[in-house]
């Protein structure tokens, strides 16, 4: 069997986009040709997500078909990559057995050696998973892009990821138990990187983690995110750079300076709370974010003019109360975040949260769920209208079908926070470019606006 051309199909967060523009790269660099879509190349690539039980849904979703379409000749091999191998290992073989090969989250760069055995079997053994080439243990390693300025992001923003796995121990998440401990790549990796994209037409640049906040911790050697982006900073050009995932009790000081008299980086910041009720974030084994609670919004609106807030909130967690929740919807009334999402808790198998008792029934987490989000489109709606007659800089990222064209201001993060329509844009006009827009209106969590 002989294999020359690959798709990917990319599931679950952006930091596993990352990884997949890894493989892409490193199959790029050894020969094999990209499909324009995948479901049509000779070798399908699935990169998984396994944070949650509809994520592994989606993931087995795609997996199925994916061997279907293989039974039917329209695949050679299928390849499984990514969090559902890592973290079911035992059982992924076994739950699909048509699939080809699996790597786990320390093996992107073996994908091309991977394709190269499944060319060389036997017809005796075709059909045959190869073993599951996941180390034992945890994952230890970092990745380097083979192709740095490869995105799969299209041709005006990227992401870089800037560390893997998490030293926090959150009782409701299993990520570290799947994506290891903190592992920060060198300073001068991402600084390489960041160069080869901005030659190209890149002009925003996202760092992600699981905790950017704690980017550098583990190399002991002084580097920091706050020193990551002073130097990221310093690069020449007309670019963006924001950063996302990060805990709020982990901004410092210097943080903010470097951020407050940036060129480049813009003042958004990306904080999961999950919660501000004390009892409810010790049984989330997040304590050590109390303290910070009550006064990161205003340190950090103060330190940094125009900040942009965006969190993430769970409702429903073992333990909440009436008045816990009561005391979240009051905490958001106050601060009124620019951006935030909420779900409701889901035990995870192999986490603490699993275990705990006085689960709140599924109609009560709904319901606050509910509340919650109406009182967030409330927020966002006045804060939006608040903004009509502003002035900003914008990203144009795309056209419309009308003569107009689609921005990103500086408030809006990547496939999260929604766009910024403005109609009527001359011809001349493409992604990539910058230009300064006048906010006119709102549409839900998207805005309009006029070019000055």
């Amino acid at each position: 069997m002989k294999l020359k051309t690959f798709g990917i199909i990319s599931l679950g967060c952006s930091k596993n986009l990352a990884d997949s523009e890894v493989m892409f790269g490193a199959l790029l660099k050894a020969g094999y040709q990209v499909t324009p879509v995948p479901e049509e190349a000779e070798v399908l690539i699935i990169n998984t997500c396994a944070f949650i039980e509809s994520a592994r849904e989606e993931g087995a979703g795609e997996i199925l078909a994916a061997c279907e379409r293989k039974a039917a000749g329209e695949h050679k091999a299928v390849v499984v990559t990514g969090c559902m191998p890592q973290r079911y290992r035992e059982q992924m073989a076994e739950s699909f057995p048509e699939v080809d090969a699996f790597l786990g989250v320390d093996q992107l760069d073996l994908l091309p050696e991977t394709l190269q055995q499944l060319e060389k079997r036997s017809k005796k053994s075709a059909g045959k998973p190869l073993p599951v080439t996941i180390a034992p243990g945890l994952p230890v390693r970092t990745f380097n892009k083979p192709v740095p300025a490869l995105r799969l992001t299209g041709p005006v923003f990227a992401y870089i990821k800037i560390a893997e796995g998490c030293n926090h121990a959150c009782a409701f998440c299993a990520i570290p138990q799947f994506r290891g401990h903190l592992r920060s790549r060198k300073p001068e990796d991402i600084l390489a990187e960041a160069k080869e994209l901005l030659k190209t037409s890149t002009r925003e640049i996202n760092l992600v983690a699981q905790d950017v906040t704690a980017y550098g911790r583990d190399l002991r050697d002084g580097t920091t995110l706050a020193s990551l982006l002073k130097a990221l900073d310093a690069l020449e050009g007309d670019f963006w750079i924001r950063f996302l995932y990060g805990f709020h009790n982990h901004v410092t000081d210097e943080l903010l300076e470097v951020m407050a008299g940036a060129k480049h980086i813009l003042p958004y910041f990306d904080l999961p709370i999950q919660h501000c009720a004390p009892n409810v974030l010790r049984a989330m084994r997040r304590a050590d974010t109390i303290a910070a609670i009550g006064t990161f919004p205003e340190r950090l609106r103060t330190a940094v003019p125009g900040a942009v807030l965006r969190t993430t909130c769970m409702v429903g967690f073992p333990g909440e109360t009436e008045e816990d929740f009561k005391q979240l919807e009051a905490y958001i009334e106050r601060v009124r975040f620019d951006h935030l999402g909420t779900f409701s808790f889901c035990p995870e198998e192999g986490t603490h949260a699993a275990t705990l008792p006085d689960l709140p029934d599924p109609k009560t987490a709904q319901r606050r769920h509910a509340a919650l989000m109406t009182l967030q489109k409330r927020i966002a709606r006045e804060n939006n209208r608040a903004r009509i007659g502003l002035e900003s800089r914008a990203l144009v990222v795309d056209f419309d079908d009308n003569e107009g064209v689609y921005v990103r201001l500086p408030l809006q993060a990547p496939e999260v926070d929604g766009l910024t329509h403005v109609a009527h844009a001359p011809e001349s006009i493409r992604p990539g470019d910058f230009v300064n827009v006048r906010i006119t209106g709102a549409r839900g969590y998207d805005l309009t606006a006029k070019l000055i």
